[in-house]
């Protein structure tokens, strides 16, 4: 048996399960995905590229690494989101939104790739991926 507080299922409050209930997680709750989002373009100065990437890591805490040439990069962090339909809209407006700010340059998105935690850590258990140990940052390819 269930006990809620009146009105408290509609505002996502805190419920008992009375013993021998089994807990479900509700659907809705975020999740945490890996997120691969790949810019390129016309070539900018390599220190230029660096302290733009350096402030976008600055601006999106959630960044974890970055590597980039002259003409491309790629950026790798997770995303907390309900699905993976938020998860990729959030990292398709995420160069575009930190442009300006981080003085970015004007690249395009050639490549997004979302997966959950979970097939995550089966590719970087069966040795596709970088490794976890790859270091956090920006960094030259």
């Amino acid at each position: 048996m269930r006990r809620v507080r009146p009105g408290a299922a509609s505002r996502g409050a805190l419920t008992s399960v009375a013993a021998g209930d089994t807990y479900e997680e509700p659907r809705d709750l975020p999740r945490l995905w890996h997120v691969t989002l790949s810019v390129s373009g016309a070539q900018v100065p390599l220190p230029d590229l660096r302290r733009a990437l350096e402030q976008l890591a600055h601006d999106h805490p959630f960044l974890l690494t970055s590597r980039y040439a002259s003409d491309h990069a790629e950026i790798r962090y997770w995303e907390e989101a309900r699905d993976l339909h938020d998860a990729a809209a959030v990292a398709l407006r995420l160069w575009g939104e930190h442009r300006q700010s981080a003085g970015l340059p004007a690249w395009e998105i050639v490549g997004l790739e979302v997966i959950d935690r979970e097939t995550y850590h089966q590719r970087i258990a069966a040795g596709y991926g970088p490794a976890p140990a790859t270091p956090v940052g920006v960094h030259p390819f």
